[in-house]
């Protein structure tokens, strides 16, 4: 975890690959929150709803592939690449129903990190490591 420019928290995923110039996803935390709000509602769920998140819903009750990003720490931990590769086309699918409804500002930039989370995810796979929240 780090300060960003604004002097809140930030985190960074990155694939765990040893690879300091490997692609990461670096955001805030509140962006990485906000990025997690619309990728549930996208989901047909809302995430403040949900345990570990204000609310009393349990994991259970929702059917999505996205659970072990949505439901997981902010700023530790990693996800197996068992789990990327669940993620992954999930993940696309939802960005690719972003981009073809046009979108306001706030929906470009979870575009944009959904797009970067990808190419994470998909080094991933592809080097067979585990996805570090730090």
């Amino acid at each position: 975890m780090w300060l960003d420019e604004g002097g809140g928290m930030g985190l960074c995923l990155f694939a765990n690959d040893g690879d300091v110039s490997s692609p990461d996803l670096s955001l805030s935390c509140s962006g990485f929150n906000r990025f997690r709000q619309r990728l549930a509602r996208a989901e047909g769920f809302e995430l403040p709803e949900m345990r570990g998140f204000g609310g009393d819903r349990s994991w259970g009750d929702v059917s999505t592939a996205l659970a072990p990003l949505l439901d997981h720490p902010d700023n530790d931990g990693e996800l197996s690449v068992a789990d990327c590769d669940v993620i992954l086309p999930r993940l696309e699918e939802i960005i690719a129903r972003w981009v073809a409804g046009g979108g306001e500002a706030p929906l470009q930039q979870h575009i944009e990190y959904g797009r970067q989370l990808v190419v994470v995810l998909r080094l991933c796979v592809e080097k067979d490591v585990e996805l570090i929240f730090g």
